[in-house]
C-alpha cells in the first residue's frame, strides 16, 4: 500500500500536464470522450487513495481500534504511513467533499434555470429568435433543448453563416455538451488539479461542435468565417450560457477550420487508457493491502500472550490465543453464543 496508494496521484498529475496538450491537437469527438473518462477516473482514484490514508491515521486512534478489534501497535507496524500525511489527507478529503457539495448545488441550480428558461421561450420549435439587436447565439439544455439566436446576431452573418451558427448549436444539443461540461466541472471542484482538464473539455466541445458543423454545410472556410463573424459582433457582450458558438478560444477554433481536419491517431488514446489501468489496479492493490493490514492488527489483538493468561484473576476464565480468535471470527459469522 505504501506505494501503490500514491499512483493514482502520479497519474492525475502525467494527465493534468500532458492531456490538454493532446487534446487541443485530436479528433475533437474522441478527445472530450476521453477527456470525460480521464476526469472520472483519476477523481475516482483521488478520492479513493485520499480515503485509505486517511484511515491509516483514524485506525489508530485508541477508540476506533476498541471498536475495530485491531491492535494500534499491529497497523503502525503494518502501514507506517506519517501521522501528517494521514492528518493531512483527511482535511483535503473533507474539503474536497464539500467543495463536490457545494458545486453539485450550482449545477443543479443551472440546470433548473436553464429548463426555466427553455420553457419560458415562445414557440415549440427548435430556434427560437430573439428580438434583441445584442448578437447573442447558444445552445440551451433542456427537455428538448432550444437553439436561441437574437436577430442582433442573424444580421451579422450572410445566409451560409446562419446555416454554419445553427448545425454548431446543433451539435452542441445533439451530443449533450452540457453533461460533459458538469462532469467537468464536478470533477474539478472534487480535485483541483483537474481543472486544466476542464478549460481544455469546454475548448474540446467546441471544436467538435465546429467539425460537426463542417461536416453539415460542407465548407470549412465558411464555418470558420462565421464563427470569427460571430466572435467580433459579440465583442463585449455578456455570454449568457456556455455552449455558445463564441465559446473557447476563438483564434484557435479559427486556425483548425481553416486547416484540414485532424487526423485520426491511435496512440495517445491507448497511452492514456493505459495510465488509467494503472490508476485503477493501484487503487485496488492499495484497498486489498489496507484489507489485508486491518486483519492482521485483528489477528494481533487477538493473540493474548500465554503469560498474561496465566495471570488471569482467581475465578477467572483463562484464554488461550486460539480461542481468543475462534471467538472473534465466530462472532463476525453471528455464530457467537455466550
Amino acid at each position: 500500500m505504501l506505494i501503490s496508494v500514491y499512483v493514482p496521484f502520479a497519474v492525475t498529475a502525467v494527465l493534468t500536464l500532458l492531456a490538454p496538450r493532446l487534446a487541443r491537437r485530436l479528433t475533437p469527438r474522441p478527445a472530450a470522450w476521453s477527456l470525460a473518462c480521464a476526469a472520472l477516473v483519476t477523481a475516482a482514484g483521488w478520492t479513493g487513495s485520499l480515503a485509505l490514508l486517511a484511515f491509516t491515521g483514524i485506525a489508530q486512534i485508541p477508540q476506533v481500534a476498541a471498536e475495530g478489534h485491531w491492535s494500534v501497535a499491529a497497523l503502525r507496524a503494518e502501514d507506517p504511513v506519517y501521522a501528517v500525511v494521514a492528518a493531512v489527507s483527511a482535511v483535503v478529503l473533507v474539503a474536497s467533499a464539500v467543495l463536490l457539495v457545494v458545486a453539485s448545488f450550482r449545477q443543479v441550480r443551472q440546470v433548473a434555470r436553464a429548463r426555466r428558461e427553455c420553457a419560458g421561450l415562445r414557440g415549440d420549435t427548435e430556434l427560437a429568435v430573439l428580438d434583441d439587436d445584442t448578437p447573442l447565439a447558444f445552445a440551451l439544455p433542456g427537455a428538448p433543448g432550444r437553439i436561441v439566436v437574437s436577430r442582433g446576431m442573424l444580421r451579422c452573418l450572410a445566409d451560409d453563416e446562419r446555416e454554419a451558427l445553427l448545425a454548431h448549436e446543433r451539435a452542441h444539443l445533439r451530443g449533450r455538451h452540457h453533461l460533459f461540461l458538469s462532469l467537468w466541472r464536478l470533477t474539478a471542484a472534487l480535485n483541483p488539479l483537474l481543472r486544466p482538464l476542464a478549460d481544455t473539455g469546454a475548448f474540446v466541445l467546441e471544436r467538435w461542435a465546429d467539425e460537426e458543423a463542417a461536416a453539415q454545410v460542407g465548407d470549412r472556410v465558411v464555418v470558420a468565417r462565421a464563427v470569427g463573424r460571430a466572435a467580433l459582433a459579440s465583442a463585449g457582450a455578456s455570454r449568457p450560457a456556455s455552449l455558445a458558438v463564441t465559446g473557447g478560444e476563438v483564434p484557435q477554433r479559427v486556425r483548425a477550420l481553416l486547416a484540414p481536419p485532424p487526423a485520426r491517431r491511435s496512440l495517445p488514446f491507448l497511452a492514456g487508457a493505459l495510465l488509467l489501468t494503472v490508476c485503477c489496479a493501484s487503487l485496488a492493490n492499495a484497498a486489498s493491502d489496507s484489507d489485508r493490514m486491518v486483519d492482521s492488527a485483528q489477528r494481533a489483538r487477538c493473540a493474548v500472550p500465554a503469560g498474561a493468561a496465566s495471570t488471569a484473576p482467581p475465578g477467572g476464565h483463562r484464554h488461550g490465543p486460539a480461542f481468543c480468535c475462534g471467538l472473534h471470527h465466530r462472532g463476525e459469522r453471528g455464530e457467537h453464543r455466550p
